[in-house]
């Protein structure tokens, strides 16, 4: 079966979904649960406090839409496209936030030089310094799973491997959750994520090539693994903000994100994509990046002046017309550069990874 070629708008849509499911459980939930924000929503957060499982879908779709982006490329030409993908809009995003943080926020939120200029590299965890803004973990969730991709593209990207290399993802996620590995493995199997990464992965190969048990098989390990970790980290959240997060509901959106994704890959969900679901997609990226903190500090600094539901709508929108900014003003004319400037300086040749 040929590859589908063209945009998923389907997934754009998604994309939009689990921002904003981020950023009202960050503003109608854990602003407030956290001690940040005065702003209590009580008839909303009840539903907002679930808004992190966000998270879980874009890395679902990054295992999807990664891998996708990945066929047929060279190793060198995936580290520039994901390069180019991320930093521009990022080292924009941290450069405000810190700005904002060290002028506004009173010292809740302090940032050194050190810690900045670490953040810019988005390898800051390695040597555990903190993360300028609390949403950055996600990225290095990503660059490990970008990781695991490249090593895919070095070999070669074919679908026997991909399926052999979720396998043997899976099984090692199971060893280590059984304590027979070192904790220090985890910083390559990514456990408390990898199914997510491993069902995209899967997910991709039913939509290029169709499904089969094999196929259906990794998705439906992966979403039992999903659930069980999900579980254990809602009980964390609960602890955390000392509330109640439900099991049951937990489940049950995790097994929704699941079964969206699969109607996307069996090509079910298409007709529901529109062209118009490409630009707000494109602002999910820097909207992620920038919404929490400076949220958080426009929360404390107006409060107290500022009807509650009217700061919480207006900061949104803010947030988005922000995002736009660092799109439009940041990522389009500066990724072109970045592209041109890594063609030149990456040692190597264009060549296309083995497809058979």
């Amino acid at each position: 079966m040929e590859p589908t070629k063209g945009r998923l708008h389907e997934v754009d849509l998604l994309r939009i979904v689990a921002a904003v499911s981020v950023m009202g459980y960050h503003y109608l939930f854990s602003a407030y649960a956290g001690g940040l924000s005065g702003l209590h929503f009580p008839h909303v957060d009840v539903v907002a406090r679930y808004g992190y499982l966000g998270v879980d879908l874009f890395f679902t779709i990054s295992g999807f839409v990664v891998l996708l982006s990945a066929w047929n490329r060279s190793p060198r030409s995936f580290v520039i496209s994901r390069a180019v993908r991320l930093y521009p809009a990022y080292w924009i995003a941290v450069t405000l936030t810190t700005l904002v943080s060290i002028n506004l926020s009173q010292g809740r939120f302090n940032v050194s030089l050190p810690q900045y200029l670490a953040n810019l590299t988005m390898f800051n965890s390695l040597p555990n310094i903190e993360n300028v803004d609390v949403v950055y973990w996600t990225l290095w969730a990503e660059v490990r799973f970008y990781a695991m991709i490249l090593v895919l593209t070095w070999i070669g990207v074919t679908a026997r491997r991909v399926t052999v290399f979720c396998w043997a993802w899976l099984a090692a996620t199971f060893v280590f959750q059984a304590g027979l590995l070192p904790h220090a493995t985890d910083l390559v199997l990514n456990t408390q994520f990898s199914h997510y990464f491993i069902a995209g992965m899967a997910l991709c190969l039913i939509h290029r090539y169709g499904a089969t048990p094999q196929r259906l098989a990794i998705v439906a390990v992966a979403l039992g693994n999903a659930i069980y970790r999900g579980i254990g980290f809602a009980d964390r959240v609960g602890i955390r903000f000392h509330t109640e997060i439900h099991r049951s509901a937990v489940i049950a959106i995790i097994v929704a994100i699941f079964a969206i994704m699969l109607a996307v890959a069996l090509k079910l969900t298409h007709r529901l994509g529109q062209p118009w679901f490409a630009v707000l997609g494109a602002l999910t990226y820097p909207l992620y990046l920038v919404h929490a903190h400076i949220g958080f500090i426009i929360f404390e600094r107006l409060g107290d002046q500022v009807n509650h539901v009217l700061l919480v709508a207006a900061t949104m929108l803010l947030m988005v017309g922000v995002a736009a900014a660092l799109h439009y003003g940041v990522e389009q004319p500066l990724a072109p550069r970045l592209k041109r400037l890594l063609d030149r300086v990456l040692p190597g040749r264009q060549v296309h990874a083995l497809t058979k």
